[in-house]
């Protein structure tokens, strides 16, 4: 199962600079990204970026988006603050081990030798990063966010457990369809585009 490492060899750094560091690499650099930055055992910095992923993308949801969250008690500020807080601490976290739980039962049937559960999470987190933007919106902008994000978990997926790009899509597309799809909302952008 998934193990956490207190002081774990290789892997990312940590502090808002490595995060900030990591969301521009993985961008950037993908392949380079997921060899060197994924390690063992060491979800902390691949769970505290999916978290500060979702704040900055619900954050910016809620600014831009009337009646994107309920109201509780006529405590406008209170209730965002509520609602962000259990979306980042309690749903992002659920969500991210429940798609690496998915993706690694698909990886059993395409891959042989593969990395472990841990690894898989840390894709999948890092994958998140072009959805920073999904809150704005623009359906447009959240599909590309999503199509980006799922292109990206494909690379994480090939690349960790050393599979090809077809292998790693077919162990990614459920996972990617529940991450980028709904909890990114980006099929409901879709449909919001549909005539």
């Amino acid at each position: 199962m998934t193990q956490w490492v207190e002081n774990p060899t290789g892997g990312r750094d940590r502090g808002p600079i490595a995060l900030a560091r990591a969301w521009l690499e993985v961008l950037v650099r993908p392949r380079r990204f997921f060899a060197a930055g994924v390690a063992p055992g060491d979800q902390a910095p691949g769970l505290a970026f999916v978290m500060v992923v979702v704040a900055i993308e619900e954050a910016t949801r809620f600014a831009l988006v009337p009646g994107s969250y309920p109201v509780l008690a006529d405590q406008q500020l209170a209730s965002a603050l509520l609602v962000l807080l259990i979306a980042v601490g309690f749903v992002a976290p659920l969500a991210l081990h429940l798609a690496a739980a998915t993706e690694t039962l698909a990886l059993v049937a395409v891959a042989d030798d593969r990395a472990g559960v841990s690894e898989t999470v840390q894709v999948i987190a890092y994958a998140s990063a072009p959805c920073v933007l999904a809150g704005v919106p623009i359906p447009g902008l959240r599909i590309a966010c999503a199509l980006y994000g799922a292109a990206l978990l494909v690379v994480g997926t090939s690349e960790v457990h050393e599979i090809g790009l077809g292998r790693a899509a077919l162990a990614a597309a459920v996972p990617a369809v529940f991450v980028f799809g709904y909890a990114f909302r980006a099929i409901a952008a879709g449909t919001a585009l549909l005539p």
